[in-house]
């Protein structure tokens, strides 16, 4: 007999304004169960998990816990302020009879000293702190909403075998396929409102779902079938027995109303990049180039020639330098040594993860138009914007949205969509699967297959490098870089290991460090540059200057939601939007400053 379930949602109903989100939801967690949780972005996949932990009520439905079972949910945007410092906050989570080393563990394993202030933490920090948290009291049941957000390689692969050995019952949303196939065995699919649920991994959720809309989509076929028939009697069959002709139109009616109430499944997204004429057959020759930062080497004489049709996935730890040397490789960024060699008759169109290409004061269709009407233009035919935006599940009242007001997750297909309106022969994407959903990432993947020039991209998506590379780049510590041919799997085959962490290639080091000649080491002392006063200040109120940046930014982004503002108060939405790009650009100006004396200081620490 199968063991109570420890939590059980029932009927779960919520409703945004007259909108329904959630429409019958279910979803049970037995004992050890591993569950991913699937659906579209805006499918309510991380209301559902807010409910699962009691932060969000529902507006109908019951949730049970089972007395005593522990919950543990990774909150989006944690709130660190009453606690003196990280290792507080982590421990504060733990329950009588956890093993408190494990709140040390875990922060260290996360890149955390625990004594780091709530106020200095940036966000990507405060969401490992909330990550530990959920993790330290190994609880019953697991909740997490997209873990793998802020960690790079080492770190996600380091989660992978950190929840792997736990005992926790487990409900995970991610989009990170490998991540998902790895650590659940049972799925749970959210679809307009309703769940549907499969015993069996991520790997066929594919063919599981295909097989669900065929099925939905020859149900409907069928029910417009037999309306037709009914409306057809209606206006031609016997009308002699009234009350079974009252009967029958009541059934009509019936049937109307169920193909008015069924909701189609949301549209795919629709993707073809516009091409222009080939580019030569070498595009990329870099010959030793090299940059230092400092004291630090970034890329150490590397050498690379890429061919056009070729697919280069760069891999690394954070802070390895990956867009530092895509920058060199495109033309960019000048190395201190060496040359890199552009090809001939190269159109380059660049993606990149912090959407700085979108100016927050276009609209979605001025973004699209470049404000030149109300035309796209693709692979040298016009589109209406209205048409070219469903192609990437825009809706047309979404047209005059600010960029500003949109998700990640829009903000990444208005990029995608830009970039593939622009005729070119060189993609390069520097963290293109950021907040995209798997639907939107396997169109993404068979686009790069089918495009016909070259692809440089950045990644810490496993699966996705496996699928679109061709060869891999991946740092191998201390400024070296080295070219693998195949994927990200077949690179872990030919080295013995995936991406280490920078602390890692330290210690590796740490024994080649030691044996120098003697008459260096005062040399390289001398060479190593202290920050100043006025530099460890700086580098001291730049985090809390970030955190005021980012909260006059989001109080802007909320005024500007207001679809009516720009009707009702056209001087005020102006002014929130210039606002809005002084705060944004200030932030980003600070980002790059702190992170240029951070570099400073861990090379005079190190």
């Amino acid at each position: 007999m199968a063991p109570p379930p420890l939590l059980l949602l029932q009927d779960i109903r919520l409703n945004f304004g007259t909108t329904p989100l959630l429409a019958g939801a279910t979803l049970s967690v037995s004992p050890g169960e591993r569950l991913a949780l699937i659906g579209r972005n805006g499918s309510g996949k991380s209301t559902l998990l807010k409910i699962a932990a009691g932060e969000v009520h529902a507006d109908g439905g019951s949730r049970f816990v089972q007395p005593g079972a522990t919950v543990r949910y990774l909150q989006q945007e944690p709130d660190l302020s009453a606690f003196p410092n990280v290792l507080a906050y982590v421990e504060a989570g733990l329950t009588a009879g956890d093993e408190g080393y494990r709140a040390h563990y875990l922060l260290e394993q996360l890149g955390l000293t625990g004594e780091e202030m709530p106020a200095n933490l940036s966000g990507g920090e405060a969401r490992r702190a909330a990550l530990a948290r959920a993790l330290a009291p190994s609880p019953d049941i697991l909740l997490l909403d997209e873990p793998t957000n802020h960690l790079d390689l080492p770190a996600i692969e380091w989660l992978e075998q950190e929840i792997g050995s736990m005992r926790s019952a487990l409900v995970l949303i991610s989009h990170d396929r490998r991540f998902l196939e790895n650590l659940t065995r049972e799925m749970v699919w959210l679809d307009r409102g309703v769940t549907r649920r499969l015993a069996q991994g991520f790997s066929h959720f594919e063919t599981w779902r295909d097989e669900v809309l065929d099925q939905e989509e020859k149900e409907a076929h069928k029910l417009d079938r037999q309306i037709v028939r009914e409306e057809h009697w209606m206006r031609y069959g016997v009308t002699a027995r009234r009350k079974r002709n009252v009967r029958r139109v009541a059934e009509l009616a019936g049937l109307r109303q169920v193909r008015k109430d069924r909701r189609a499944a949301q549209g795919g997204v629709k993707m073809a990049a516009a091409e222009s004429e080939a580019s030569g057959t070498l595009v990329i020759a870099a010959e030793g180039i090299s940059k230092t930062y400092g004291d630090r080497v970034i890329v150490d004489d590397f050498s690379a020639r890429i061919i056009r049709g070729d697919r280069v996935g760069i891999v690394g730890p954070n802070g390895a330098g990956k867009t530092t040397l895509l920058s060199m490789l495109t033309g960019t960024l000048a190395p201190d040594t060496g040359e890199v060699k552009l090809g001939t008759n190269l159109e380059m169109v660049t993606l990149d993860q912090r959407r700085a290409a979108l100016d927050p004061n276009d609209t979605v269709a001025t973004s699209l138009t470049g404000q030149r009407g109300d035309q796209v233009w693709v692979n040298g035919q016009p589109r209406h914007v209205i048409g070219y935006m469903k192609d990437f599940l825009f809706a047309p009242e979404q047209a005059r949205t600010p960029v500003s007001a949109l998700s990640g997750g829009e903000r990444g297909r208005l990029l995608l969509a830009r970039a593939f309106a622009t005729p070119s022969n060189l993609l390069v994407l520097d963290e293109p699967t950021n907040d995209l959903d798997l639907e939107t990432l396997d169109l993404l993947q068979e686009q790069i297959a089918e495009y016909s020039g070259t692809v440089i991209v950045v990644s810490h998506d496993r699966d996705f490098l496996d699928r679109v590379s061709t060869n891999v780049i991946a740092w191998e510590g201390e400024g070296r870089w080295q070219d693998y041919p195949g994927g990200y799997s077949d690179m872990v085959s030919q080295r013995g290991h995936g991406v280490q962490a920078r602390e890692d290639q330290a210690r590796k080091a740490g024994a080649v460090a030691a044996k120098p000649v003697e008459a260096a080491a005062p040399a390289a002392a001398a060479a190593k540059k202290k920050l100043s006063f006025k530099d460890q200040h700086e580098l001291e109120n730049l985090p809390a200057k970030m955190r005021k940046l980012e909260a006059e930014a989001a109080k802007l982004k909320e005024i500007l939601a207001d679809p009516g503002l720009y009707t009702r108060d056209k001087a005020r939405f102006d002014k929130a939007m210039e606002l809005l790009s002084r705060a944004e650009a200030g932030l980003a100006e600070a980002e790059e400053r702190w992170l240029e004396l951070e570099m400073l200081r861990e090379d005079a620490t190190g």
